[in-house]
């Protein structure tokens, strides 16, 4: 028997890079996956159709979880269908770099509405229902840049070292009603955000992480994989740093 069977996970932000491989990780292990996006469903509806043909259950649904009321909804969509939500992946996160004295009151005010209002909308919602199940588990991916901050990303940081703060207030929180609470703090990782970085920003990137390499999607995966069953139903309020050795020096 597979280690996430019968067990349903909603994962934001899931029709691409990091989003997308937590989606067949979770699916692999046995999960019924719904694949959330806010606006590209072709990408996503890519994602479930390749969870499909690899012997897995994917659902898509959509939403942008900056919204409160469009979030409830839903999460009360999945639990009218399933009955359940054993696991929620809050990693939908957005960009909008440049210096603070470039940054608009724009750019940071809608980083933070997708990156820590987004996972505060998703957790309040689906926590009302893991407590009445008396389990689950939230995990919620955050960045290096939350640790150790990152020129150009005072948004970026800030909503990141956010959703790490809220992260262990959830664990202290919701610990009674038998729901972890536990975030992952990627490093430089090859997905489309890293696309578009120079190849001299990488090389920089690159030679300051320990390990000399950029992190894989399936890095971030793994370590989801992990928080999302029995192996850490004692771990609650961590994070972990999926970084090369980045956040050490």
């Amino acid at each position: 028997m597979k280690r996430l069977e019968g067990k349903t996970a909603l994962v934001t932000g899931a029709g691409r890079g990091i989003g997308a491989a937590i989606a067949k990780k979770l699916a692999a292990d046995g999960a019924l996956v719904y694949v959330n996006y806010a606006a590209s469903k072709e990408a996503a509806n890519a994602v479930a159709k390749e969870i499909e043909d690899n012997g897995g259950k994917a659902l898509l649904c959509q939403c942008n979880i900056s919204d409160y009321d469009s979030t409830k909804e839903m999460i009360e969509n999945i639990i009218s269908k399933e009955g359940a939500i054993d696991i929620l992946v809050n990693n939908a996160g957005i960009t909008r770099d440049t210096l603070l004295s470039r940054m608009s009151e724009e750019d940071f005010d809608v980083v933070i509405a997708a990156n820590l209002k987004g996972v505060f909308n998703c957790t309040k919602h689906a926590a009302k229902v893991m407590a009445k199940q008396n389990g689950g588990r939230i995990i919620s991916i955050a960045s290096v840049a939350g640790l150790i901050g990152n020129i150009g990303q005072v948004n970026y940081s800030a909503s990141k070292a956010g959703v790490m703060g809220m992260t262990r207030t959830l664990a202290a929180e919701l610990g009674r009603y038998g729901i972890t609470a536990n975030a992952i703090a990627p490093g430089f990782t090859k997905t489309d955000m890293t696309d578009v970085v120079s190849d001299k920003i990488k090389e920089k990137m690159i030679a300051s992480t320990p390990l000399r390499t950029m992190g894989e999607p399936a890095d971030i995966a793994n370590a989801v994989s992990f928080f999302a069953d029995d192996r850490s139903r004692f771990i609650t309020g961590q994070v972990l740093s999926v970084d090369g050795g980045l956040s050490i020096v």
